[in-house]
């Protein structure tokens, strides 16, 4: 998977999920290594509100892969790229997060997941007609978690797809969704090949007893001291 990477008990790793093959893009993901040093639901709120990160993972137990994920305004049960990222950072095999077990693979450049689309928090998947109307959207007004998607080429499972979340917080787009990437394979039963946003990249396999894979590229933009 990934070189270990040194940090401080004070230190927070920014990484970048998804990333397209050159390494350009990805979503930026804060790992606290730590997680003791901010011990309830409030403190890691306010870090990860500062951060200002779609999402930021805080690990409670890094053998055993306990994480806890919180948005700018919300703790989450699972969410895609920070258990692949945290699983490429630490070098897991298993990843505990609040909705259950989710084992993790290597392959070669790739790093994956096995999740279940119902871990995935709700989300509206809209389809469009074409990749242009997609790349055409604003950002809507806050309300829906909005994920919206077209074939670029179906026979090959080439996807275009954007998401906007809605929430209010900050993030009017979010640059690669693994959760919104398993609703969409679930929904359409087959192994998927997205492009979200500037140009991240998300692939997904489903598998049997409704597990599907979500795998992706991840590597490391900086390691940053967070305030005490």
């Amino acid at each position: 998977m990934n070189t270990t990477v040194t940090s401080s008990a004070a230190d927070i790793d920014v990484l970048r999920v998804f990333c397209a093959g050159d390494g350009r893009y990805g979503n930026a993901l804060g790992v606290v290594r730590d997680g003791r040093l901010h011990p309830d639901e409030a403190a890691r709120q306010m870090v990860a509100k500062e951060l200002g990160f779609s999402e930021t993972v805080f690990v409670d137990d890094p053998e055993r892969g306990i994480v806890d994920i919180y948005t700018p305004g919300v703790r989450l049960p699972f969410a895609g790229h920070p258990l692949v990222g945290a699983a490429w950072l630490l070098d897991l095999e298993v990843v505990r997060p609040p909705a259950g077990e989710v084992w993790v693979r290597g392959d070669g450049e790739f790093t994956w997941i096995e999740a279940r689309a119902e871990w995935a928090p709700p989300r509206t998947v809209r389809r469009y007609g074409s990749a242009a109307e997609v790349d055409a959207l604003d950002v809507p007004e806050p309300g829906e978690w909005i994920y919206a998607w077209a074939w670029e080429d179906e026979a090959a499972g080439r996807i275009r797809a954007r998401a906007f979340p809605g929430r209010g917080d900050g993030i009017d787009e979010d640059e690669a969704t693994g959760a919104a990437a398993l609703l969409l394979t679930a929904e359409l039963g087959r192994a998927l090949n997205i492009t979200q946003g500037r140009g991240s990249q998300i692939l997904t396999a489903p598998g049997p007893g409704g597990v599907i894979e979500l795998g992706g590229r991840v590597r490391l933009e900086r390691t940053a001291t967070l305030a005490r």
